[in-house]
């Protein structure tokens, strides 16, 4: 591995220390009746925002009181990012094109079922609604989405990366690039 690869993947590393305290993700809801808007922010070990508002609001239309004991995640979800790290500061002073191709392989595959773990959550969410729900319209379902904006009713809902994901996002890609180069571009 070359000693730039070897550096570069030190301080991605160092950099998703960041993420640690950073929100991970946002979603945002814009109506007419909150001008100003509503926010939630999704970290790795908690919730922050309009998150009692939110969820005060979803019930009315069947969806579950939005609490951190929805997310398991909470409990060790830092910790695979303390070993990400760990593992990529290792991975770069062993300075092996296979063990970055591994430690690469691992990170790649961990934000992936991360990802459809969230999907998951907000399927689940979005689909099983209270049929006691004071508001009940036939085949609707209020899944927010993974990324991007949708219209539920009269909400307006945008989900994006927050200041902690982009950090994760943008290590990601440079290691990507890395990765390429090592693995592709390398001619030893």
């Amino acid at each position: 591995m070359k000693k730039s690869s070897a550096l570069i993947i030190a301080a991605v590393s160092l950099a998703m220390i960041a993420s640690l305290f950073l929100p991970l993700w946002t979603i945002d809801l814009q109506a007419p009746q909150y001008p100003e808007g509503l926010r939630m922010h999704i970290w790795l070990t908690k919730l922050s925002g309009d998150v009692s508002t939110i969820s005060g609001l979803n019930h009315y239309i069947g969806m579950k009181p939005i609490s951190a004991e929805m997310f398991p995640e909470f409990g060790y979800m830092h910790y695979i990012v303390m070993i990400l790290i760990g593992t990529g500061i290792i991975t770069s002073l062993i300075s092996k094109r296979w063990v970055f191709g591994v430690w690469f392989t691992v990170f790649f595959l961990t934000a992936l079922i991360g990802m459809y773990d969230f999907w998951l959550w907000e399927y689940d969410y979005g689909h099983n609604l209270d049929p006691k729900a004071p508001i009940k319209i036939p085949g609707m379902s209020y899944q927010p989405p993974l990324i991007g904006c949708k219209e539920l009713l009269n909400f307006y809902a945008c989900s994006f990366p927050a200041s902690g994901g982009w950090v994760i996002i943008s290590s990601g890609t440079i290691s990507f690039l890395v990765f390429v180069r090592e693995f592709f571009l390398n001619k030893k």
